[in-house]
């Protein structure tokens, strides 16, 4: 099969390689579509290597067709999106949602997931009356995705973004109020409103203190990427007064059993607004397997809307 390796100088290249032979409990998968995420970037660059025992392919989730059974499917994956064929535990499997071509579904999953083990299992975005909540990187796959779930749910939905063009597209996708954070003192406008329950940041450290800054009492600050670097400081007599939860979440490392639970809750609740038309997935390119470098320069550049999608 066809598949994209990473060299030992760090490049992305197109090889022939075997097929993965399936493990018990796995099911193979030929694949249409992969998902190119932040993730895939930083295991390129030698940052964020695979867990022990996932293939070193980069790539973190699919679409394709089950071949025991011809099902349209997304797949959730440790590693090993970027190829022809993959080989993934049967509980990290969901069938293809109606209101989305099998294409664009290769870059559904991931984000889908991310979004809600984040603001509805760990930020508890359900319990209670809908929070404020509070997206960094409205822009991106995962932001993007996160602005229109939130405001499906009836949450009021703020967002940071780096151009006034995307402030403009944040605000079409359901957010209520879009800054561009290289022109406005967002933790300032943030704390003059009131302040945010439930923040989704992927800055990470450097960002620290002023995220919990902006939280009410209770609030939640949940740090899912380092883009800004791993360090911070925290004035914890702040996060201490405000009764306030700092959480760090990851998805790839996860057991499979508790990918499944998480899958589960996002068949629950995502596939029933993709098929209602409530929830879309902004697409910002597809992408040949051939020029998966390309992909990735497009996520390193910024400035996209929505996902990148290898078409394999």
């Amino acid at each position: 099969m066809r598949a994209v390796t990473i060299t030992e100088d760090r490049r992305l290249e197109l090889v022939e390689i075997r097929e993965p032979e399936p493990r018990t409990g796995e099911v193979v998968i030929d694949v249409v579509s992969a998902g190119v995420n932040r993730a895939d970037l930083a295991q390129a660059a030698g940052q964020y290597p695979p867990p022990p025992g996932a293939s070193p392919l980069p790539g973190l989730e699919v679409s394709g067709r089950r071949r025991d059974t011809g099902e349209d499917v997304v797949a959730l994956l440790a590693g090993g999106g970027y190829a022809e064929v993959v080989a993934v535990p049967e509980v990290q499997i969901l069938p293809a949602p109606a209101g989305l071509s099998l294409s664009d579904a290769g870059g559904l999953i991931e984000v889908a997931a991310t979004v809600v083990s984040n603001l509805v299992i760990e930020g508890g975005m359900l319990e209670g009356d809908p929070p404020n909540v509070l997206i960094h990187g409205g822009n991106g796959g995962i932001g993007s995705f996160a602005i229109q779930f939130a405001h499906a749910l009836g949450c009021h939905v703020l967002t940071s973004v780096g151009s006034d063009e995307a402030a403009a597209a944040a605000e079409g996708l359901g957010a209520d109020i879009a800054w561009n954070r290289h022109s406005a003192d967002v933790p300032q406008l943030v704390r003059e409103a009131g302040g945010v329950d439930i923040i989704l940041d992927m800055v990470g450290g450097p960002a620290l203190d002023e995220n919990v800054s902006m939280l009410r009492d209770s609030g939640r600050l949940l740090i899912i990427g380092t883009l800004g670097g791993a360090r911070g400081e925290l004035n914890t007599g702040v996060l201490l007064r405000k009764r306030a939860r700092v959480i760090g979440t990851a998805l790839r490392s996860r057991q499979p059993a508790d990918k499944q639970r998480i899958l589960q809750r996002t068949h629950e609740l995502v596939w029933p607004l993709l098929a209602d038309g409530d929830l879309r997935l902004p697409i910002e390119a597809h992408v040949p397997l051939a020029e998966a470098a390309r992909a990735h320069a497009i996520l390193r550049a910024g400035g996209h809307l929505g996902k990148v999608i290898l078409d394999i």
